[in-house]
């Protein structure tokens, strides 16, 4: 019989058998397109079918040895299908598609693994050298700059008022010095306000701008800041550089 697939047409002679009398699924060996063909229908009988004769038994005309079993029948192969005249040829398309996937290659795994784990932690080390530590991490934080050459920064704890206004408003106000000791002339850096609560936690934060950017050799500059709403659980300040 001819089989042609439904989706390419591509036609295939396959003998009767292969396809048998209830039909099969087969698959098409140039588009891999699969569908189901049925059987070749049965010609009708005119003729009523005879009842089935008993075969009569055969007699044994030699020494037969006592429990000899046949010999075994050997299944037929398969037809292989062949392919209409003009057609291009292919494989089977009655081959069933193997039940297994491929095999994964597990060193080929663990290197796309590695490599990836590499460029998070450079991504990683590159947003804490430019953005810094979070705050939130249990880690200690460099908040201010040791010292700046020549430049000697004053705000005693006398000078600082931290109270309640009678509007309700926590006010916060400091005083303090900066002196050039050296003997040239000095930029002036910002200062960082740091508030802490009574476990020493960073609650509040503000920089200030020195009123001049640099000072001679000898000269003093005073700093006068104050600001409200503050957090009412700030207990003390620290006052020092701020980090550029």
């Amino acid at each position: 019989m001819i089989i042609a697939c439904p989706a390419c047409s591509t036609r295939y002679v396959v003998p009767d058998s292969a396809i048998g009398v209830e039909g099969r699924t087969v698959r098409c060996a140039k588009c891999k397109h699969s569908w189901f063909q049925a059987g070749a229908e049965l010609a009708p009988r005119d003729e009523p079918v005879a009842e089935p004769v008993a075969p009569e038994p055969v007699v044994a005309r030699g020494p037969i040895a006592a429990d000899t079993p046949p010999p075994p029948k050997m299944p037929r192969p398969a037809p292989e299908p062949r392919q209409a005249d003009g057609d291009e040829p292919g494989p089977s398309p009655f081959a069933h598609e193997p039940p297994f996937r491929p095999r994964r290659n597990p060193a080929r795994l663990w290197t796309i693994a590695a490599l990836l784990f590499a460029l998070s932690v450079a991504a990683l080390i590159g947003a804490v050298s430019w953005f810094g530590l979070p705050d939130w991490l249990p880690v200690g934080h460099r908040l201010f700059v040791g010292t700046s050459p020549d430049l000697e920064l004053s705000f005693p704890p006398e000078r600082q008022d931290r109270r309640t206004l009678p509007n309700g408003t926590e006010y916060f106000g400091a005083s303090g010095t900066i002196k050039n000791i050296g003997k040239d002339v000095r930029e002036v850096p910002q200062i960082l306000i740091v508030l802490r609560d009574a476990q020493n936690r960073v609650v509040y934060t503000w920089t200030v701008i020195p009123p001049r950017d640099v000072l001679k050799p000898g000269e003093t500059e005073t700093v006068n800041e104050a600001v409200t709403e503050v957090p009412k659980s700030a207990k003390y300040a620290e006052i020092g550089w701020k980090p550029e």
